[in-house]
């Protein structure tokens, strides 16, 4: 009689204690940041066999990829959420210290060149996979000094700013990202020439050219993939530029008025970032750009231009909607471009 309570007081502790083991390991699970989906199947379900697993899964562990700052150059390909809106200030201080001319090589820059330029992008989700943004260079300045070709009454020191070009881009998610493919984004893109970029005064020395001139539109696709503990970002781009009237010489050599049919562009950035912990972020990116032909238009009267560049930063993620970015664009080879260095901040922040 005494065994017989024995084994039945022990069949009602191990009965109240199985349910609370199951609920620990879960717990624990949770802890170390696996999500469980998906449940055991009912009895009335019957039996799963091993044919079916592989078409469905009964438990998916899911580890989510860190929140980031994301790169400073290189776009994102992860499209807003839907209502989701969110306001960036960045500020670029590009030092020229060089230029490279037709043939990759790097040649004096004829002076000392500074700038300075405040970009504000206003991002918003339209809908479920559509990200629209609003970047504006709210102002651009340029300093010249020590130039070796004067202007026409001597001057070897100027600075002009205003207001820059400014750029409205859709983003459309395509394919989301799964353990075998990047998550792919189309890129659509448009700015218009809002900075001051014609009817230029030569005693300013060119620091009164704020804008590109031309209206430019811009498809590609955005490539985003987290392989742990790295997250990886591509941008694949394709400018064409319209023609638009500018500042030139006619054929004895006076400053005029004439029209440019400018080169289509195609820039591939790369980035990858890698988190410390989760509020510091070490950034790298490899830009790119090449002027190449003309799709569509006339044939272009500018000489081709390209440059090659590194970005080394660093993130820090202050809050859940306030995050910031510091990095250092090193300018590496290029053609009929400048050679700088220049250092950018920026902030954004999630409402």
């Amino acid at each position: 009689m005494g065994k017989a309570k024995f084994w039945g007081i022990m069949l009602m502790i191990g009965g109240l204690l199985w349910p609370a083991l199951g609920w620990s390991q879960a717990a624990q699970g949770a802890k170390a940041g696996i999500v469980f989906e998906g449940t055991a199947p009912k009895p009335e379900e019957g039996i799963v066999f091993e044919d079916e697993k592989k078409k469905e899964e009964e438990v998916c562990e899911v580890e989510e990829c860190p929140a980031t700052f994301g790169p400073l150059f290189t776009d994102t390909a992860i499209p807003a959420a839907k209502g989701e809106f969110a306001v960036q200030a960045t500020w670029l201080v590009p030092v020229v210290y060089g230029a490279y001319d037709g043939n990759w090589k790097r040649v004096d820059p004829g002076g000392d060149f500074v700038g300075f330029t405040q970009l504000v992008k206003f991002t918003y989700g339209l809908w479920d996979n559509l990200e629209v943004f609003l970047e504006l260079a709210a102002y651009k300045h340029n300093w010249a000094s020590n130039v070796s070709e004067p202007g026409p009454r001597g001057e070897r020191h100027a600075d002009f700013g205003g207001f820059g070009d400014t750029a409205l881009v859709f983003k459309y998610g395509l394919l989301a990202e799964t353990e075998r493919r990047p998550q792919v984004t189309a890129f659509f893109g448009t700015v218009f020439p809002t900075g001051h970029s014609r009817h230029l005064n030569p005693g300013r020395l060119g620091t009164d050219e704020l804008g590109g001139g031309s209206v430019d539109f811009v498809l590609g696709f955005n490539l985003q993939k987290w392989l742990k503990p790295f997250i990886f970002y591509g941008n694949v781009w394709y400018t064409m530029r319209t023609d638009y009237t500018g500042d030139g010489e006619n054929a004895d050599g006076v400053a005029t008025q004439v029209r440019i049919h400018p080169r289509d562009i195609v820039l591939i950035n790369l980035a990858m970032e890698y988190p410390l912990s989760k509020r510091w972020v070490l950034l790298a990116e490899f830009l790119q750009y090449y002027e190449g032909g003309r799709l569509f238009g006339r044939q272009s009267n500018q000489d081709p231009a390209a440059k090659i560049s590194i970005v080394p930063g660093i993130e820090f993620m202050a809050t859940d909607h306030l995050s910031m970015a510091l990095g250092l664009n090193i300018d590496l080879a290029g053609k009929r471009d400048d050679a700088a260095l220049m250092p950018t901040f920026s902030m954004v922040y999630l409402f």
